[in-house]
């Protein structure tokens, strides 16, 4: 298998019927069901898991609808040990239900089948324009369209996704689940125009001026913090999100695999211990480097989730707690390894490439380029 494929090859194992429904089966249906309090959007987790249980997957695929558009990406991509799965009352015996892989089960079933779906909305409340087509503006845009209002997405990218086409590696997410919720937002009549840079191709002012009532900005935090050391301008050091989006590119054949920044047998440090810095490390081993994490604090702060952090263990990375960069040391301009400074003192770690996953801001490009609009009529 080449190594292009092995990217491209998901991981994550999707229920059979029977699992479905005996997984489900499992649910005490509580009076006071703790795993809602563990949910963000508060999503009517038994009563779907009733439905399913009883085989009903038109309203199992009802009952999440009303809370979200993305369940096939929810039910892959969210944090469920630290939230709906991890406030099962079932953690007591160490078996939780697995709430994320029913509702995975269930979008997909929904999708695979064509279940029949809701009347399209006559669009006779206003215009809507969205900034970015990450989950939020997703969201935004297929529920503003199902109350009645015309949406319009603008997206700097070729294609709609964002963080969920972008900057999430296929193992992980895979692509076509993407493209085939976006599909679904598109059939609610959601218009998505894409390479349209908002605040240099368009500004917010020229949408009002156009007919639009209210603008949506969801573009999430796009530009990647830095930090702030000697030579940090060496070939040999990029971000995260920079480096995710070129593997991307590269498995939709957009992108000649020659042109990823990390190659076989290179030395990678990932600097950074979140759920970006876990893919990025996962991603560069299957590319066939060699990779070292660097986190300045303990194993147990770590941001990321505990399963991420094994299953990059699983792939041979290799960790460095409690340790903190110093400098970048440079050949010629050319990255050659990291200082750092650990428990015993200083020493220099090899490396071909750095990868920075150290956190990202918004970005203000939109904001600063808006004169004399309303702050009522723009929502961030």
């Amino acid at each position: 298998m080449s190594l292009i494929k092995e990217l491209k090859e998901p991981d994550n194992h999707s229920y059979t019927m029977c699992e479905a429904i005996n997984e489900a089966k499992r649910c005490l249906n509580c009076k006071k069901p703790s795993c809602i309090e563990g949910c963000p959007i508060s999503q009517y987790i038994p009563e779907f898991i009733s439905e399913l249980a009883k085989g009903n997957l038109g309203l199992a695929k009802d009952i999440l609808s009303k809370r979200s558009s993305l369940s096939a990406i929810c039910g892959r991509v969210c944090p469920h040990e630290k939230q709906c799965v991890g406030h099962c009352i079932l953690n007591k015996k160490n078996a939780p239900v697995q709430i994320g892989k029913l509702e995975q089960f269930v979008a997909d079933f929904d999708i695979d089948m064509n279940l029949p779906k809701a009347r399209l909305t006559p669009k006779t409340r206003g215009k809507v324009a969205v900034v970015g087509s990450g989950p939020a503006s997703l969201t935004v845009a297929y529920d503003l369209a199902g109350d009645g209002f015309n949406v319009v997405v603008y997206e700097a990218q070729q294609e709609p996704g964002g963080v969920l086409l972008y900057g999430i590696p296929n193992f992980r997410l895979p692509k076509d689940v993407v493209r085939r919720q976006i599909k679904r937002i598109e059939e609610a009549g959601v218009t998505f125009i894409n390479n349209c840079i908002v605040g240099t191709d368009i500004t917010v002012d020229n949408m009002f001026e156009s007919g639009f009532d209210a603008v949506f900005i969801g573009t999430g935090t796009a530009v990647e913090k830095s930090l702030d050391l000697k030579n940090s301008d060496a070939v040999g050091i990029f971000k995260a999100q920079y480096f995710l989006r070129m593997v991307t590119l590269c498995n939709d054949n957009k992108l000649d695999m020659s042109e990823l920044p990390v190659r076989k047998n290179n030395k990678v440090i990932v600097i950074g211990a979140g759920n970006v810095a876990m893919d990025a490390a996962i991603t560069a081993r299957r590319l066939g480097a060699r990779v070292e994490l660097v986190y300045r604090r303990t194993k147990d702060d770590m941001p990321c989730l505990n399963s991420e952090y094994e299953e990059a263990i699983e792939e041979g990375v290799i960790f460095n707690f409690s340790t903190s960069p110093v400098e970048y040391m440079v050949d010629d301009n050319k990255l050659c390894g990291l200082r750092v400074q650990c428990v015993d003192g200083e020493r220099t770690i090899k490396a071909d490439n750095v990868i920075v996953a150290i956190g990202s801001k918004p970005a203000n490009r939109i904001i600063s380029t808006t004169k004399g609009v309303s702050p009522a009529a723009i929502i961030v």
